[in-house]
This record gives C-alpha cells, structure tokens and sequence, in this order.
C-alpha cells in the first residue's frame, strides 16, 4: 500500500488528519480537540509545542499505528493549519512564546497606527494591496518588539502556525505564498517576493521563511520528525497552505470565479483569480498554485459564536436541539437584531474594536429566538462580503460552501436566503486535511491538477427562498445601520 496520502489540519479548536488513496478514496480520519487560549479581550493566543505540533504527532501516531497502515505506506504528506499568526523562534527554533493567532487577535492596533504614521496608510496600501489590520503579521512583530523585549532580543526568526509544523516534519523553513500576503508590509503583492522596503523599525528579511507555492515540494521528513511521528525518513512534504486554502481546494474551489464560503470558527472567503484587485475592505493574497491570486475575507466569530452560545447560555443543550429550535422560529427571529462582531470584525469593516450587539430583546423571546439572530446575523455578515466582492467587479459564478457549519440546512437556507445566492455543498465535505492530501499528491508528482475533478463529487444545492427576501432585506438593511449606529459606543465600552 505505498503512496497513500497524508493530509493534517490544525484549526482553531481541532486539528483532523486523513490518509487518502491517489484516487481521492478515504481510508482513515482522525480528530484530536484542543482550545484557544484567550489571555486578555481581544487577545488569541495557541502553544506551538503543546497544542499545533502535539495535534501533528498524535494524529500521525494514531492513523500509523498499524491497523493497517504504518509510515511506510505514506507516499507524500502536507499540513495546513491557522493563519496567518506570528510565532518567534531562538537560535535553537524552540517558540519563544504562545503564537499569536490571526485576525481574531486584535491586540496590534496601536502598532497599525504606528506603521501607518511612519510609512503613510496609502503608501502600504499601494504596496501591499491591502490596509493593515488585525489580519496582517507586520503589526504583531511590531508588539512583540514594543512590548515583550526581551523576547525580541532572543528571536532569531518569525514563522506562521503551518511554516513551523513544516519546520518540526523536515528542518525547512518555508511559508507558502498565499499566508506570506498576509505579512504586510512585508510582501511585494506584484513580485509575490519578500521586500527590504519596509524593514525599518521591523525586521530584517532573513528572519522570514522562504517563500514557497503551496503545491511545491518543501523538503523530506527529518530522521527528529519522523522518531516523533512514525513516518518514514525522507518522506515528501509539501509546502502546504493556511487552513482555509487548504478547504478551498479539498472541494474543488481553483478555477477563476469560484468562491469557497467556509463556515468554521470563523467565516473565511476565497475567490479565485487570474490577477489582483485589491481593494482596501478585503485582502487580496497570492493563490495556491503559481499565476492564480485570491480575493479572501473574514468573519471574525461565526461558529465560535454558535459555541460560546451552546456553552455559555445553553450548557443544558446540545447544538442539534439548539439548530432544531431555530428553525422552528420565523425568519427575523421575532425583531431580534444581532450584530456578530464577538471578537472585533475583520472584513469588510475591518474594526477590531467593533464588538456584539443584541438589539430588539423583550420578556417574550426565547434561547430559540436568540440562537437563530445568532444564526441570522452571521448570514448578514456573510451578505456584506458578498457584496463587496461584487462591489468592486469581482465575478463571482459559484459558490462553495464548506465547514462543520454545513452539517446544518438550516444555517445553509438562512445564508442563502439572506444573500439570495445558490450554495453547492459536495457530497464528501471533510475539510482542509482533504485538500492537504491532495497538495501532497501534487508535491510528490502522484497527482496532476486535474485528478481534483475526482476527488470532488457533487453533493446538495441549497436554492434562495424568494418568499423571504423582503423581510431579510429590510432586517440587512437594519444591520448595517445598527453597526453605524452604535459602533463609537461599544469602541467606549471596549476601553472601559
């Protein structure tokens, strides 16, 4: 059984691993559970060692272990996981501290004001396609250097979350393009090359992994990665990508106007293009694979939101009786108006101090009424990218939608009834590990990029319902206006 594929994906609350035949048939899966440490308000925060690369290990323990397969058998492997985030390493490579998460960490925005005020916001802009905000990696290098020192004097290179599971599999050092974009206002949008112009105040470039494609060869398993994993020495490792790429291509989501909704901890937004548009609500990063680029966007709390209810207001509950409830409740939620921005908001208003509102609450709601505003409010955000996207001439001509939030039809009908478009959810939706075995196949020379029309076999449509419309379109309406309304009070709140 030689050439099976490896893919594993560390996210947000779990990492999933899968070994995959070159035909796209799945063997073996594998879930390990973790969580997000939360230091502080608008802080994110995971351990390398103990969360990201403990995942890698005991997946690769348990989907090797014999029964039947063993490291032998394993033709190829990538690793996906969150992104982008910023992790210093010492001389030795050891993390000098937790890893500081993507854009549901919020905690550089006095250090965007800074980089903005030495270098001019529109000069970034123009450089780097997109504006600075709770997303881009620049700014946190910046906190750690203002405020942790001592740290900074020790840190002898800055990686991501998947850059370094790559580094503990093979010694490489090596980030794929896509997450690269990501650390504005480092990265040349055009050249798709790390730049010297902005390393002033910052860092210096050779403290940056090498720039890789996601489907590019990254190194072979280490003879330390492999005492730890059980591969074999040698074994291929593709350059890989941030989880939510990774998704995109595990359903099919790689031709020009495809746009992958992926509905997980957060709500992440991939469309494929042949050329950058930037436009400063949304960010516009390289692709997966050389010549393509991808317009993305995101949600900051979208199913952590779901959780948090499930664990803070319905611990008595499960999310299949929470789901149940709401949908026994008429769209508008009884007049209960949500805004979902738990965690700040990333696009398109890119406001990390924005926070949740709950508006329209009276004697007579219900935990059902209020978990489906929950559910109703993410699908507001989810209209607001869409129409930006469109907005600015982006042609968008399908949609994907991926993540555990489809296992819900409710959720999926409320989307699309809310953004009035058609969603495609593919018979086999296992996530960003999927599109990983399939990034190694493509490493290792096993699979050729049409092999991806396979591996994705269709599943269900989920069509707009025209009878709700109105009704949503005045409540989306509503929405935008509820966030201007009273956005300088909770920014007041947020500092109290």
């Amino acid at each position: 059984m030689i050439g099976l594929l490896l893919g594993i994906d560390v996210g947000s609350y779990s990492s999933k691993g899968v070994l995959v035949e070159p035909s796209g048939n799945i063997l073996k899966t594998q879930v390990v559970e973790h969580k997000m440490s939360i230091p502080h308000s608008g802080w994110a925060e995971q351990d390398a060692d103990a969360v990201w690369w403990e995942d890698v290990v005991k997946i690769c323990r348990s989907l090797l272990n014999g029964d039947p397969y063993r490291g032998p058998d394993v033709g190829a492997v990538a690793v996906s996981a969150i992104g982008p985030c910023m992790l210093p390493l010492d001389s030795r490579g050891r993390p000098l501290r937790p890893g500081i998460l993507y854009g549901v960490d919020a905690r550089a925005n006095r250090e965007i004001e800074q980089l903005n005020a030495q270098w001019g916001q529109q000069y970034i802009y123009n450089f780097s396609g997109m504006d600075l905000t709770s997303q881009a990696v620049g700014p946190k290098i910046l906190w750690l250097k203002n405020n942790e020192p001592e740290l900074w004097k020790r840190t002898t290179h800055i990686t991501t979350a998947s850059s370094y599971l790559i580094y503990r599999l093979t010694g490489e050092k090596v980030i794929d393009r896509h997450t690269a974009s990501h650390y504005m206002p480092l990265m040349d949008l055009r050249r798709l090359e790390w730049s010297e112009r902005f390393v002033a105040g910052l860092v210096d470039i050779d403290k940056l992994p090498r720039l890789g494609w996601s489907d590019e060869l990254a190194g072979q398993v280490s003879h330390a990665g492999a005492e730890e994993t059980g591969l074999l020495v040698g074994t291929p490792v593709a350059v890989g990508a941030v989880d939510a790429l990774s998704e995109a291509i595990s359903v099919g989501v790689v031709q020009p106007g495809d746009l992958m909704v992926m509905y997980g901890s957060t709500a992440f937004f991939i469309l494929v293009e042949d050329a950058p548009r930037p436009d400063p609500r949304l960010w516009t990063v390289a692709g997966a694979f050389q010549g393509q680029y991808n317009l993305a966007a995101g949600m900051a709390t979208t199913g952590s939101l779901t959780r948090w209810f499930r664990d803070e207001l319905a611990a008595d509950s499960d999310y299949a009786t929470l789901f149940d409830g709401a949908e026994r409740i008429s769209p508008g939620a009884g007049g209960i108006l949500m805004l979902p921005y738990f965690s700040g908001e990333r696009t398109p208003i890119n406001d990390p101090a924005a926070r949740g509102v709950i508006a329209g609450l009276t004697l007579a709601h219900s935990r059902a009424h209020l978990f489906r505003a929950v559910l109703e409010s993410v699908a507001y955000g989810i209209r607001h990218n869409i129409e930006t996207f469109q907005s600015i001439g982006a042609d968008v001509r399908r949609v994907v939608a991926v993540g555990g939030g489809t296992k819900s039809t409710i959720w999926l009908q409320i989307v699309s009834d809310v953004t009035g478009v058609t969603q495609e959810v593919p018979q086999l939706t296992i996530g960003a590990c999927y599109g990983d075995a399939f990034l190694a196949g493509l490493a290792a020379g096993i699979l050729q990029p049409s092999d991806i029309s396979c591996w994705v076999q269709p599943g269900i449509t989920i069509q707009p319902n025209p009878a709700n419309k109105p009704l949503y379109d005045a409540f989306y309406n509503d929405y935008r206006f509820l966030y201007e309304r009273t956005r300088e009070i909770v920014h007041r709140l947020g500092e109290s």
